[in-house]
């Protein structure tokens, strides 16, 4: 390890080197003790000079390891498209992805300007091109940032896609010596691309209307978190008929995320200044979108409160919308599928059978439902309905294969207004589906455990779950445990314990594959939340 630190303080640029100089040996070990991962969302980290940090190097690295796959493949000419987020360094980070490709010979189709992860996705597909890649670290901190592949079908690597491109990766030794093009060198190699995308994709968002030109009664407050969500969103809203004021302060790209506490729609502090700005105004909803506009979160204004919805509420909510519209207008075909992963509330599921929809479940990570979604299409057996996630993330139109918040805020503001017209809220809604399919109750807590040391730490967390089964958690009885260490059939290895009980709830464990966490799902029909979270914040501690 000190020989690589040595080579980067030798040959890196002069950037780079004054960063490392000025860092102790502890912290020069934590750069530098093992090369960045692929987890569940592709290469993410912290900024900063280091194997173990996204830098240019870094992202030069898995680019030459991704440029030497798309050669073995023939695909040098299909191109790929390279989009980027509002967060630090995202633009060079792109212009490096592009400057790597043209010095292998392969085409690239840039966005000229901030895009959303799923219109990213859209435009491989509309493209034609072999792949794409997008750099952001989607909902975390400011000082994070990330890669994300994405195959010929605009959906995330899975593992088995991402294997062959590893192995090429590995075999670069300097990072610091993978050939990069500028832009003007890369010339035709590189082609700008924007408003004809957009175009495109926002028709297609638009085309999901069940009501379209119907007089919209609803008013919505939107905050884009500082990030891509500010231009598609309103635009789609704006082109639907709604009112929506957006949150000012919010909008601006900024990769400090200045005015806003949490630039994650999963935490409640993100919301802090639409909610101020819905109760001034009086409006139905506030909504927000993470940087990267692939989630979703709402808040509903009702009774003189606010209430903020669960990614399992909203997507519960959501699903039930579009059985019930096209239940109406006799569109629900009789094959249809929903797909869902393992983590999420298992109310979905009940809504499913109740509308003879099936339902298949996936690992956590929206690429699994993207490799379903092609697995039936290419089969022809079954019909996509809808996909979601707990984390906030959904999708309606397969014209996507990510998930897609441009999409949700357009159909769950329809959703709100079409329920207005019956008096109702989307709380008023939530609590039908409760009364009908029962009440769910879902709850997501992590712990952080940083560097080599937490790494360790959550390792240990597991391997103590797995040497000690637990039967029972307050007076609930576990019915099954199941390991995807050795995963049922269908299904690939990955560190996740599923804990299933008698009367219908769960609880899940598994390691961030995206932050230093280890995340403890709940899912509980009943009584019982509050034992459950005391037990399992129990064996973190």
């Amino acid at each position: 390890m000190q020989e690589k630190i040595r080579h980067w303080l030798q040959n890196a640029d002069s950037r780079t080197i004054a960063e490392l100089q000025n860092l102790s040996e502890c912290e020069r070990y934590d750069r530098f003790y093992k090369n960045i991962e692929f987890g569940t969302g592709g290469m993410r980290g912290l900024i900063g000079a280091g194997t173990n940090r996204i830098n240019r190097y870094t992202i030069a690295k898995a680019t030459a390891g991704y440029a030497a796959h798309i050669k073995e493949c023939g695909a040098s000419q299909r191109g790929i498209v390279v989009a980027y987020d509002n967060r630090r360094c995202s633009r060079l980070f792109a212009e490096v992805t592009v400057g790597v490709l043209a010095a292998q010979g392969i085409k690239s189709y840039l966005f000229e300007d901030l895009r959303t992860t799923p219109e990213l996705s859209f435009a491989v597909r509309e493209l034609g091109a072999f792949g794409g890649v997008v750099i952001t670290a989607s909902h975390n901190p400011p000082e994070y940032n990330g890669y994300k592949l994405y195959d010929e079908t605009g959906c995330q690597l899975v593992p088995s896609a991402v294997a062959p491109i590893l192995t090429h990766i590995e075999q670069i030794n300097d990072a610091l010596t993978v050939p990069v093009l500028t832009l003007a060198e890369a010339g035709e190699l590189v082609e700008i691309v924007g408003a004809e995308i957009d175009a495109a994709y926002y028709d297609r968002v638009l085309s999901l209307q069940f009501d379209p030109g119907i007089p919209k009664d609803i008013r919505v407050v939107y905050s884009p978190q500082h990030g891509t969500g500010n231009v598609p969103v309103r635009h789609v809203l704006k082109a639907a008929g709604f009112h929506v004021t957006p949150v000012e302060m919010q909008c601006m790209p900024d990769p400090d995320f200045s005015h806003t506490k949490n630039p994650n729609p999963e935490m409640p502090e993100a919301y802090e200044a639409a909610i101020e700005q819905m109760k001034q105004m009086g409006a139905d909803l506030a909504i927000a979108t993470d940087p990267d506009c692939d989630r979703l979160g709402v808040v509903v204004h009702a009774n003189d409160r606010a209430e903020l919805l669960s990614g399992n509420q909203s997507g519960a909510i959501l699903f039930y919308y579009l059985l019930q519209r096209r239940k109406e207008r006799g569109t629900l075909p009789q094959n249809g599928v929903m797909f869902t992963t393992v983590v999420t509330s298992n109310l979905g599921d009940k809504i499913a059978a109740d509308f003879g929809v099936s339902v298949e479940k996936t690992l956590t990570g929206f690429k699994f439902i993207g490799e379903k979604i092609r697995q039936h299409e290419m089969a022809g057996d079954k019909t996509f309905l809808f996909g979601y996630e707990e984390s906030y993330g959904c999708l309606i139109g397969d014209f996507v294969r990510d998930k897609d918040a441009v999409q949700a805020a357009l159909m769950l503001c329809e959703a709100a207004d079409y329920y207005k017209k019956q008096g109702k809220t989307l709380l008023d809604v939530l609590n039908e589906i409760y009364d009908r399919y029962g009440v769910y109750t879902d709850h997501l807590s992590s712990v952080t455990l940083k560097g080599e040391s937490g790494a360790e730490r959550i390792a240990a967390i597991m391997a103590d779950l797995r040497a000690h089964p637990v039967k029972e958690i307050a007076g609930l009885r576990i019915r099954e445990i199941i390991d995807f260490k050795e995963p049922p059939q269908g299904f690939p290895v990955s560190d996740v314990l599923l804990y299933r009980f008698e009367n219908g709830s769960f609880v899940a464990v598994r390691p961030s594959g995206t932050e230093p966490k280890c995340k403890f799902y709940y899912c509980v029909c009943g009584e019982g939340l509050d034992a459950l979270k005391e037990y399992f914040g129990g064996v973190c501690r």
